[in-house]
């Protein structure tokens, strides 16, 4: 099957957005564990083969899920920034995916249910969705430091440093609200964070 890399929230097959489709239902009614590939063609009504064939298990089906989900969001977010060459239109958007990934339905069903699913991306290696989220970030911050707005440096390096500051907004800020700080708070000094690490 053709990577799902870049894709957005399709995967440009219909056939094969109807089985995730499918998949992503199971697993927001009876979350990642309980769910089977039986099950996937089950809800997509399509023989077992047919999903066989798409993919041999449920973790390659997941990450394919994962990436599309993921993806998908940051690319619609990217789109919706007024400027994402500036230090300040590149905060906005990834203010605007953190909060989007927060707020997902699936992510918070896994994390929810299955946190354990995570563990691997945020301990031990990059995800499909992370190294395309990097790209993404990367891509735009090379475009602002060729217009000048972004400060010099590797993007990519830049990029992977921005991205785990983000994992702890996404995962982790929940864990810092109280009384003294709300969610408003920190997700302005996430944005503030941006800005001040890219301004020439």
């Amino acid at each position: 099957m053709s990577s799902l890399r870049h894709t957005g929230p399709s995967t440009g097959d219909p056939r094969l957005d109807g089985y995730l489709d499918a998949a992503r239902d199971c697993i927001l009614d009876v979350g990642w564990r309980r769910t089977t590939l039986t099950e996937v063609a089950r809800r997509a009504g399509v023989s077992r083969m047919t999903i066989y064939r798409a993919w041999p298990d449920m973790g390659s089906l997941l990450g394919d899920l994962m990436t599309r989900e993921w993806v998908g969001i940051a690319a619609a977010t990217q789109v919706a920034a007024a400027d994402t060459t500036t230090p300040e239109g590149i905060a906005a958007a990834a203010l605007a995916t953190v909060r989007a990934l927060r707020d997902n339905e699936l992510f918070v069903r896994i994390v929810e249910l299955d946190p354990d699913l995570m563990l691997p991306y945020l301990l031990h290696r990059r995800g499909r969705s992370q190294e395309a989220l990097v790209e993404i970030l990367a891509a735009e911050i090379g475009s602002g430091q060729a217009a000048g707005t972004i400060r010099p440096g590797n993007a990519v390096l830049i990029a992977r440093s921005l991205t785990l500051a983000g994992h702890g907004f996404v995962f982790s800020a929940l864990t810092m609200t109280d009384a003294k700080v709300d969610l408003a708070d920190l997700d302005a000094e996430y944005a503030r964070l941006i800005t001040r690490t890219l301004e020439p």
